[in-house]
């Protein structure tokens, strides 16, 4: 060690803005992402759910995308759109499609046919019925994919790094430090990331809360 500390908090401490740099870099990368991923699910839901054939074939090809590694599909996405933002969300955006497709699907097909029929009877109408019936009730599954895919998204965008210093997000800090044996730049960048998926779940599990106030109900009655 040379006498010297395994994590240079004085470093760390000289670089703070380099730090907020790289974390807003990565927030950027995981909001774009989810964003994306989320409004292509919601839509393939919407649409597949009244046409139950087409959820296999999604499925597959979603899973399909999802295998695709983070690195070939960088490569392949940069000849077109250069060293860009682009060729960083799209991967991520379509990493997380697999997660949420299902979990939406799952969430709809949850609620119970009496329920529909319910609404149904009662005058509804289709776009209502979702709205105001299928949507609220599907709520706890389709955030508990989003749960999956936030953090998920959060340690795929590390690998973001090989675009470069504009998009590198945490992975910079990860890449940087192994390249130079910088111990203290390995353990920032992985302990920010662990950080931030952490926060992330957290202030997701808060917005379930507030979107279905009858289950947090349901539960302090029992």
């Amino acid at each position: 060690m040379n006498g010297k500390p395994f994590i240079d908090f004085g470093w760390i401490g000289g670089h703070l803005d380099d730090v907020v740099t790289r974390l807003l870099q990565h927030i950027e990368l995981l909001l774009l992402a989810l964003a994306i991923g989320f409004v292509v699910s919601i839509v393939l839901t919407l649409w597949s759910i009244r046409r139950p054939a087409t959820v296999g074939p999604i499925t597959a090809t979603t899973g399909l995308l999802y295998t695709i590694p983070s690195l070939a599909a960088f490569a392949v996405l940069r000849p077109i759109f250069g060293l860009s933002l682009v060729t960083a969300v799209i991967p991520l955006a379509t990493y997380t499609l697999l997660i949420l497709y299902r979990q939406m699907v799952a969430g709809f097909r949850s609620v119970p046919d009496e329920v529909i029929e319910a609404a149904e009877g009662m005058g509804y109408t289709p776009r209502a019925r979702l709205m105001r019936v299928e949507l609220p009730l599907a709520v706890p599954l389709i955030m508990a994919g989003l749960r999956l895919a936030a953090v998920t998204t959060i340690g795929l965008a590390t690998v973001a790094a090989v675009l470069g210093d504009k998009f590198g997000g945490l992975g910079q800090f990860l890449t940087e430090g192994l390249q130079t044996f910088f111990p203290t730049k390995i353990y920032l960048g992985a302990v920010l990331s662990v950080g931030l998926a952490v926060v992330a779940d957290g202030l997701l599990v808060l917005l379930e809360r507030r979107m279905t106030p009858w289950a947090r109900a349901r539960a302090e009655r029992s």
